[in-house]
């Protein structure tokens, strides 16, 4: 059997040594390692965005997402199940981040309007990955919090977060708004 040396087993590696010692891990490091995961899925997600199958590129997303909360729980020690994560992605994503923008409606666009040739297509190639990146970015730094403050998944509930997703968007689009200003006012992804 050959071993795997990718990204993910070195992202897999460093999450082991940690939890190994994760009684002298530092509540600081393990936020700074799950900020990390949480922008690399990101990044991630905008690239299953790019999908040019509508449905599909949700699917994926949802996938990227979902292993993105695998890599948090095991940061954080949590115990995870694929059944309990897909219940709660899905429930944050349609309970929560809906209710406060439009994010999921326009994933949804996004990822319809690809049927459509040539402006459809284009549109939907270039909105989908941003809303995709955006979501997950935002339900990552959801269950930093969750998890930092002793949460599991068990006693997840998506309305608690509600302001700390609005804050989380606030920054977002202040942080793009910045950047689509000449780039000078944000110089990478902030933390937190």
């Amino acid at each position: 059997m050959a071993e795997d040396t990718g990204p993910v087993a070195a992202e897999t590696q460093t999450i082991a040594d940690g939890a190994a010692g994760s009684a002298e891990m530092t509540d600081e490091r393990r936020d700074q390692l799950a900020s990390e995961v949480v922008d690399r899925y990101s990044l991630w997600s905008g690239a299953a965005g790019l999908i040019p199958i509508p449905l599909v590129d949700v699917a994926a997303v949802g996938g990227v997402q979902l292993q993105m909360l695998r890599r948090l729980s095991e940061i954080y020690g949590v115990p995870f199940t694929d059944n309990r994560g897909k219940s709660i992605i899905a429930s944050l994503a349609g309970s929560v981040i809906p209710a406060s923008t439009a994010t999921s409606s326009a994933m949804a666009v996004g990822s319809f309007v690809k049927v459509l040739p040539g402006l459809g297509w284009t549109v939907g190639v270039l909105s989908m990955p941003v809303f995709s990146a955006a979501a997950t970015y935002i339900i990552g730094k959801v269950f930093i919090q969750h998890f930092a403050s002793g949460g599991t998944l068990l006693d997840f509930n998506p309305p608690d977060y509600r302001e700390f997703i609005k804050a989380q968007q606030a920054k977002l689009s202040s942080r793009s708004a910045g950047a689509s200003q000449g780039g000078a006012t944000s110089s990478g992804p902030s933390k937190g």
